[in-house]
């Protein structure tokens, strides 16, 4: 059952989304050859702490960290270790928190240094892509124009759309109806309304789509062992159009990255 918020929830939810966008933009200063998956958890769960929330993860179905940390060929959910990052990796950092009870819940994937061009375009079109899903979801839509949109401009770069693995709705629990594909067919699926609000969070290959798992029972990663790029947002239906509740703001600030991409899916202008 899909459940709808008022403005007023939505509101709510936009703080907590907040809460991980402004982690995920501290993150970004840390990220460097060297530094530790493990490292960068404790700072995470520190800092969600001091924003009056608490880690949306931690616990959540026994995962045992704030932070899911998939390096280069995981796709999600990576544990935290004490292994460290190094010069041309990548690192898919995907973050929950629960503020006023609802959750938050966004990723980005991040280069660890200089990362060679092609894994650069894989980043590049898989956040593009987002977007692509993003414009879809207003009312009248359905749950397969949004999964459409994402598979073909990334099956039309020639990467693998993981099936396996989906967005979702969110809200006071991490996981809500409906499921979020990032593959599927137009027309097809639960249909958008009013109020909705979901996790949409394309999952990219750069080789094949297919996935497989390790013994620790959570990490998932590429079947060939080649690279995956997950960037997530979360996103409410508002006077009928896509409105976006988290923000790569404080990424890109800490990067010194200039972007507009955002701009048309946002009526608030964050500090």
């Amino acid at each position: 059952m899909i459940i709808t918020k008022t403005r007023e929830e939505i509101e709510l939810m936009r703080e907590s989304a907040l809460v991980v966008s402004r982690t995920l933009g501290m993150l970004a200063s840390e990220i460097k050859p060297g530094v530790t998956t493990l490292y960068l958890d404790k700072l995470a769960e520190e800092y969600i702490r001091e924003q009056g929330a608490v880690p949306g993860f931690l616990g959540l179905y026994d995962f045992p960290n704030t932070l899911c940390m998939s390096p280069n060929a995981q796709v999600v959910h990576g544990i935290p270790n004490a292994t460290p990052l190094v010069e041309g990796d990548i690192i898919s950092i995907d973050c929950g928190a629960i503020k006023n009870e609802y959750y938050g819940d966004h990723a980005y994937t991040f280069p660890v240094g200089e990362i060679d061009p092609d894994t650069a375009e894989l980043l590049k079109v898989t956040k593009e892509s987002l977007y692509a899903g993003i414009s879809e979801f207003k009312v009248g839509n359905r749950v397969g124009d949004v999964g459409y949109a994402i598979q073909k401009y990334c099956e039309d770069h020639g990467y693998g759309v993981v099936r396996e693995l989906v967005g979702h709705g969110l809200g006071k629990k991490m996981h809500e109806d409906p499921e979020m594909p990032n593959y599927g067919q137009r027309g097809r699926g639960k249909k958008f309304v009013e109020g909705m609000v979901v996790a949409i969070e394309p999952m990219i290959n750069q080789g094949s789509k297919r996935i497989k798992q390790l013994r620790d029972g959570w990490t998932i990663l590429t079947a060939d062992n080649k690279p995956s790029a997950h960037f997530e947002h979360n996103v409410a239906i508002v006077d009928g159009k896509p409105e976006l509740l988290s923000t790569f703001k404080y990424i890109y600030e800490a990067l010194g990255i200039e972007s507009t991409e955002e701009d048309q899916y946002r009526s608030k202008v964050y500090d």
